[in-house]
């Protein structure tokens, strides 16, 4: 039985990793950890430990603590701030990391950083300019036009992001994150109004094992953020789009020649219809790993096997899982799996038409 311990066990994406553990064809032990003990209650796991900050001076002591307590063979971080603070300091760590190397990560989550040499590779990117004042919001509508996207450069769930439509109204937003007491960094971007496709793939020593595109269709409770997208899609559906194979694997290649464990990609169309990659996650899955995993690829157990270098079944490199498979939630609902032409619903809106 692997001995496993995933950090930000309570939050969504943590908590999706471990139920797909827990439908994989073998057991597995689990300690989940959390600094929220509300929700370190929701996941499936056979200890749940409260968690000091990864901030803390003795964080990575606290790891190997609960790692020689319960004899734990590998080590998943979820939350990117854990996936930083836990790859910086791996040598330390008395467990398997299957992470990516470590200025891999570094540069992965600054998306001006990785934006910069997508651009310098020739890969189609959005247009970014740091803001380091609001006199760079004017500079930012003067070469991007309006409007514009603005957004923190490190961060997950659509982390100090919005469209900007008027110089006003972005150097109104950066004051309103500056009252509020966070100094994070921002950029403004390209505008990118097509659709929002996520490239899932893992790879190990320069390889591309598995991968499988989606789509994000609608968004959860999209009317509680100013740009109406909040990061967690509440429908979501597989598609087979070459197109953005092509391009995800050239920007995972720009930033590290030979990678190693988890790609994330985020895309959005521009105005032509052409993908662009806005940032990687790399070292961690998206929040709906749990979907591919219920339709038939289980990519939380392929990582963990190749991460004990344990042989695994031959994938497909590109469209594993197939096109047409849709994924809807919300809260408090379940999650339910469809397949295109699966629908229940029963529909009376022609005949109520006003046009």
């Amino acid at each position: 039985m692997k001995r496993m311990l995933v950090t930000g066990a309570g939050g969504p994406a943590g908590v999706n990793f471990i139920k797909s553990l827990r439908i994989a064809p073998e057991k597995f032990f689990i300690v989940g950890t959390d600094i929220n003990k509300y929700y370190l209650e929701l996941p499936d796991v056979d200890v749940r430990q409260i968690a000091i900050p990864c901030t803390h001076p003795k964080y990575i002591e606290f790891l190997n603590d609960v790692i020689e307590r319960y004899n734990i063979e590998m080590v998943h971080p979820q939350p990117d701030i854990e996936v930083r603070v836990i790859s910086e300091n791996r040598e330390k760590i008395k467990a398997i990391t299957f992470l990516p190397k470590k200025e891999t990560i570094r540069i992965c989550q600054d998306k001006l950083e990785s934006a910069k040499i997508w651009a310098k590779a020739g890969i189609p990117v959005a247009k970014a300019i740091e803001i380091k004042d609001e006199d760079s919001i004017e500079e930012a509508a003067e070469e991007l036009g309006l409007p514009f996207w603005i957004r923190a450069t490190s961060g997950a769930g659509g982390r100090g992001s919005t469209p900007c439509y008027n110089i006003e109204m972005g150097k109104a937003w950066i004051r309103y994150w500056r009252s509020r007491g966070e100094n994070w960094k921002f950029i403004a971007q390209e505008y990118l109004p097509g659709r929002n496709l996520a490239f899932h793939s893992i790879w190990k020593n320069g390889e591309l094992i598995v991968s499988q595109v989606r789509e994000r269709l609608e968004y959860i409770y999209p009317h509680l953020a100013p740009s109406g997208i909040t990061g967690t899609p509440s429908v979501a559906v597989t598609v087979n789009r070459p197109d953005v194979d092509k391009i995800a694997t050239e920007c995972i290649l720009a930033i590290d020649k030979n990678p190693t464990g988890i790609f994330c990609v985020d895309l959005k169309e521009n105005k032509n219809g052409i993908p662009c990659p806005t940032e990687i996650n790399a070292g961690r899955f998206f929040t709906t790993s749990l979907f591919f995993s219920v339709a038939g690829l289980n990519m939380p157990y392929i990582y963990v096997k190749l991460a004990y270098d344990e042989e695994i079944p031959p994938l497909k490199k590109y469209n594993a899982l197939g096109e047409g498979y849709y994924w809807i939630r919300h809260m408090d609902s379940g999650p339910i799996l469809l397949k295109e032409g699966e629908w229940r619903s029963i529909g009376l809106w022609k005949q109520y038409s006003l046009t």
